[in-house]
């Protein structure tokens, strides 16, 4: 995070540079500098947004691979334990899907306390869950040893908790993250019924390709106009210029009040 941040800094001060303000000295030779400002700022914004949604999917993939499939000696005899009186106690089933509810605690945290706005945070919480979402969907498929009623309700279990947390984030901080889990929601659906087991048993002699898997999508979920519409205004004079900027007397613009 650190070597980004340093990354998306140089970029701001080479944005001054460009439109023609560089050490307090202006040199305006752009024709357009406020669009040309505009551009480069929308485009830091989509950095920062990016970088940070990949790092967040790094973290979660791991915790993910253990949730997609139940513990062995949960799927002994409908869920029960096989466990004898003298052996070894075993991780409790639910202690994986405890570790996502843990990380996106800990997300929240951090964006709360570093007082991201709303817009963002919902926009940054709606991707994690449609990752979620595409990686417990395609695992489902790609392992069937996963396609088994027990996996299905330990699945659905794990499901239940998410739901849980998004009603708790409240909609302001977690918008349609429960519309995201849409697809493995039905997938669960399919298991519990033992139809999609069935389904996929049938058809994976036919399959040639793996076009029936979900694509991550990549995309920046907002524009700037997004941006412009859903902040608040907000009062220049009471904002302070971070330290990195504020050696430049060619940014102190950016905290003066308009006129």
């Amino acid at each position: 995070m650190v070597t980004a941040s340093n990354s998306i800094l140089k970029g701001l001060k080479s944005s001054f540079k460009y439109i023609g303000f560089e050490d307090g000295v202006s040199h305006v030779e752009a024709r357009y500098p406020a669009i040309l400002f505009k551009q480069q700022l929308t485009a830091c914004v989509e950095k920062i947004f990016g970088l940070i949604r990949d790092n967040l999917k790094k973290e979660i993939s791991p915790l993910l691979g253990l949730c997609i499939q139940a513990p062995k000696f949960q799927r002994v005899h409908g869920g029960k334990s096989s466990r004898s009186p003298g052996s070894v106690p075993q991780q409790s089933p639910s202690s994986q899907w405890d570790s996502i509810i843990r990380f996106l605690d800990s997300l929240m945290s951090r964006l709360r306390e570093n007082h991201v706005p709303s817009f963002f945070v919902r926009k940054i919480a709606t991707q994690v869950f449609s990752f979620i979402n595409i990686s417990l969907f395609n695992s489902l498929l790609l392992r069937r040893e996963c396609c088994t009623f027990s996996n299905g309700e330990y699945v659905k279990s794990g499901l239940v908790e998410l739901e849980k947390w998004i009603v708790s984030a409240t909609e302001e901080f977690a918008g349609t993250s429960w519309h995201e889990l849409n697809y493995i929601r039905q997938a669960v659906g399919f298991l519990v019924v033992a139809q999609m087991r069935e389904i996929l048993n049938k058809d994976s002699q036919n399959l040639t390709s793996n076009s029936f898997l979900l694509d991550d999508d990549l995309s920046i979920p907002f524009s700037t106009e997004d941006i412009y519409m859903a902040l608040p205004a907000i009062d220049p004079s009471l904002v302070e210029l971070p330290m990195i900027l504020s050696g430049y007397a060619s940014a102190q613009f950016l905290v003066q009040p308009t006129k």
